[in-house]
Parts: C-alpha cells; structure tokens; sequence
C-alpha cells in the first residue's frame, strides 16, 4: 500500500481528512519534537480507531509535514506513490 492510499484509507475509515486529523493533532500539542510516536497512536486508536500501520503513517505526516523521500515516488511494487508531496485534503478533492 502506499503512502497515499494509507491516507486515503485513513479518510473512508474516520470520515475526516487527513488535514482534519492533523489540526486535531496539533491542536493537541501532538506536533512538538517532544511527543513520541506511541502517544500519538495511542490518541489515533481510542479516537479515531486506527490501528499501528494506518497510525503510523499519519504520525509521519504530523510530524514532518505532506513531504517523503523521493525513494518511494516512481518506484516499483505496492508501496510506490505519484508524487512526494501528499493529498491531505481528502480524495473527492484530489487533482487527477
């Protein structure tokens, strides 16, 4: 799966966008350097539902922002994205 459509999963499961998911997280303080990865997925599974994969792949986002390493763009296999900058606005909205 990519790291798109992980988000995009994350969207069809909640309801909210990426981007909503990611003001409530900041809202939260979830953003500083400080915050470690276990208490974000732990706030993403008793709010929201979502396992470590799913929360793992939000954590990144919230973290360091839409961007990945351009390893991952135009590669082969399952994990491969079209762009290194994420869709956080939803999938009705996406460009095609």
């Amino acid at each position: 799966m990519s790291f798109q459509a992980y988000l995009d999963a994350i969207e069809e499961k909640t309801g909210l966008t990426p981007r909503a998911l990611v003001d409530q997280a900041k809202e939260r303080g979830f953003d500083d350097p400080s915050v470690k990865a276990g208490t974000i997925l732990e706030w993403l599974k008793a709010d929201h539902g979502l396992g470590r994969g799913h929360g793992m792949a939000l954590v990144h986002v919230i973290k360091h922002g839409p961007q990945i390493d351009a390893k991952h763009v135009g590669s082969t296999g399952s994990h491969r994205d079209d762009s290194d900058t994420l869709w956080l606005d939803g999938k009705a909205t996406k460009p095609a």
